[in-house]
Parts: structure tokens; sequence; C-alpha cells
């Protein structure tokens, strides 16, 4: 789960991480009214967007005055924000915070993500902040800074200052940097984040160390365990498909394809993508409905990935280890029964009782594309989606 800037900042400011003053707003007189309430001469207004590279799409303004404020967030609010991170669709812009700006000195990358090679929390760094960490690793991979923390221990002080003397921090500053780095790492640890990004972290000319942006992501199998963390959630800025599986405790990413997917398991719905492409189809979703393939959650899959207009056809592939081919099967016709699908609906099983899953699926009177293996289903799937293309009609067969 992402959250905003401006959360991330209140979050990190609990744990010793400076920050500049700021305010939300949710229109543009509610903004310049936050720069009176804070203050000082210039400000800089920030559209709240789950998204990187908002300044170079026009999401971050700085502004002089009252009048300059207003016209930003006139130009923002109800506006759709595109950038290199959020695709062509974008993501609507519904509030902006507004920052007293501060002097910058010098600007610092930092960065805390899991690394799952070394099943560590990997820091990252780089002396040229303000610029992506992807593009700073292209065009200047020497000033990347790494460093790993053994999770028995946590982030240790000698390390907090290695990487500080690694950055060129001047002496006098390296508590400062000490602090703020072993901030992050403790927030990151503590809420059960999966990044936290500091981009950038800022000197001031007066020698303050200030996190000018952030970023935080969390495990969403944790959430349980942050009920503060979950109410900071913003529906607005996801995926509508992708909310609607989770609150049905389904794991759904949308794509681009137009063949739908329905899975159980995640390493085998990531085999299930990478098969239809192989047999020259795009599918249009990850979808993983779990253990239990019960008849309401897989009528409950089959709504979610009818609801995206780009499918063509839909691929059921399931593998009955902890479950049996029979209840499966007797949950696919009865999701069938309940829901109206007008497209072709291909299924494959495999495992506990596969021959009576077959029967029934057979014995069902519904026109069920069956199919043994899983080249097999690819194959007629994206055989069902282009011979419904050709005809101009949905084919459906026994």
């Amino acid at each position: 789960m992402d959250i905003h800037e401006y959360q991330a900042k209140d979050i990190l400011s609990k744990f010793g991480v400076d920050i500049a003053p700021g305010a939300l707003a949710y229109s543009p007189e509610q903004a310049t009214y936050r720069a009176r309430e804070l203050g000082g001469e210039k400000w800089v207004v920030k559209a709240q967007v789950h998204a990187g590279g908002r300044g170079k799409a026009g999401g971050v303004k700085l502004c002089s005055n009252e009048r300059e404020i207003q016209e930003a967030c006139e130009n923002m609010f109800g506006r759709t924000l595109v950038t290199h991170q959020t695709g062509p669709q974008g993501k609507g812009i519904y509030r902006v915070y507004v920052e007293a700006a501060v002097p910058i000195a010098r600007e610092i990358y930092f960065g805390l993500v899991l690394d799952r090679s070394t099943q560590r929390v990997m820091i990252v760094a780089s002396g040229e902040g303000g610029m992506e960490i992807e593009d700073i690793s292209m065009e200047k991979p020497e000033s990347i800074v790494r460093s790993t923390v053994e999770p028995a221990v946590g982030l240790q002080d000698f390390q907090a200052r290695e990487i500080a003397f690694a950055l060129g921090i001047d002496d006098s500053m390296v508590p400062q940097m000490v602090r703020t780095l072993k901030g992050c790492y403790r927030a990151f640890r503590d809420l059960d984040a999966t990044m936290v990004e500091v981009n950038p972290l800022v000197i001031t000319h007066d020698n303050r160390i200030i996190a000018l942006d952030a970023k935080m992501t969390f495990d969403d199998n944790a959430l349980f365990r942050h009920p503060q963390i979950s109410e900071l959630r913003d529906k607005s800025q996801e995926d509508p498909r992708e909310s609607r599986a989770a609150d049905r405790g389904l794991s759904y990413v949308g794509l681009e394809g137009n063949i739908g997917c329905i899975v159980n398991g995640a390493g085998l719905a990531m085999a299930t993508m990478d098969t239809i492409k192989l047999a020259g189809g795009e599918p249009a979703n990850f979808l993983d409905i779990g253990g239990g393939a019960t008849p309401e959650r897989v009528a409950k899959a089959f709504r979610l990935v009818l609801s995206d207009d780009n499918v063509q056809a839909i691929l059921v592939n399931i593998f009955a280890g902890i479950n049996r081919c029979d209840w499966v099967a007797e949950g696919v016709v009865a999701a069938l029964k309940e829901v109206q699908v007008d497209v072709p609906v291909i299924v494959r099983l495999a495992g506990t009782n596969v021959e009576a899953g077959q029967r029934i699926l057979a014995q069902s009177g519904l026109p069920i594309i069956r199919a043994n293996t899983l080249m097999e289903a690819a194959e007629r799937a994206v055989g069902a989606w282009k011979n419904d293309l050709k005809l101009g009609v949905n084919v459906r067969a026994v």
C-alpha cells in the first residue's frame, strides 16, 4: 500500500526526521490560507498523487505570493497528472501540500528497500539527489552507496556514519545525518514498510538536514498490525479493479491484455500469464484466488475479471493440491450459472480428483472449453479470442 507525501513526512517526523513546515489543502482558497499560516516569503505547492516525477509533469510549483499559489492550485485541482510512473491514464489531483520553501545547498538521494537476494534491508544513497534512482544508476552509477542492514541488530551508528562519510557530509553534520538515517530505518522496520524513499534529502544553507520529499510503501499482509497505517489508504489513487479485489480478499493486478486469468496460487498465475504470451496472446490481469476455490470465491473472481471491458476470453487454471478438482469444478459451474459470462471460458484442472472434475464440467451443459495442459489451455484461449475477433461474435464451445 502506498501513501501520500504529506502522510510519509508526518510518519518520518515522529521518528526524528526533520521536515519543512507544511499543511494540506483541498481547494485553492484553503491553500492560500495555509501559506498565510506558515508564513515566509516563498512556498512550494505539491500535487498529492501516488507517483514520482511530479515536478516534470507540472505537479510541483514554487510560488512567491498568494496569486501564484491560487493559479498553481487552479491548474492542479481536478486535473489528471500523467508522469512516467502513472502510465497514460494518470492519477487525479484532489489535494495539495503547501510547504515553506527552504534554502537548498545540496540534494541527496536516500532509500531503504527489501533486498530479496540477501533477505536483508538494503540502504541505497547517492549524492545526486533530485534525480530518479533509475536515472542515477544509468548516468552516475559510481555515486551510488549501498549498505546492508543485519536484521538481528538493526542499523548501527557506525554504518550510518560510513554512509554519511561516503556521501561527503561535513563532519559537523554527521551526527544529524546519523539521526536522520536511523529514524528512517526505524520507521521502515517498526511499521512493516517495504520501501522508504527520501528524494531529495537536502542540506540547507544553515546546515540543517531536511526530508524535502518522502515516499513510503507498506506490506499489505502486515497492515492488520498497523490500523493507523491502513487508515491512510487513498482508493482514489488506486486502480479501481485492484481496490475491488483487495476489498474481496483477492490478489489482483490489472494489465493491458484481453485474456482474463483466474488462477489459484501466485506462481501458477505468473506461469499462466507467461504461457498466454508464449501462445501469442496478452493477459488482462494477474488474479490469485487462493487455495479455497469455493463457488462464492470463484463467482467474485468472474465478476472482477468481467469488470474489465478489454477481456474477450477467460482462462481458468486450477491446480488442486490442498483442494480437490471436483470441488473446484462445482464452484466453476455454480459461478457460471450465477454470473452472466458472454465471452469464451477455458478451464484447465489438474491435481486431486481431476477426472471427477472433468466429468462435472462435461455434464454441466455449459459452453466450457476444456483443456488438459496449461499450454493447451493457453492455445485454446488465444484461439477462441482470435476466432471471436475474426467472426465479430463470441464463440463458445464445449
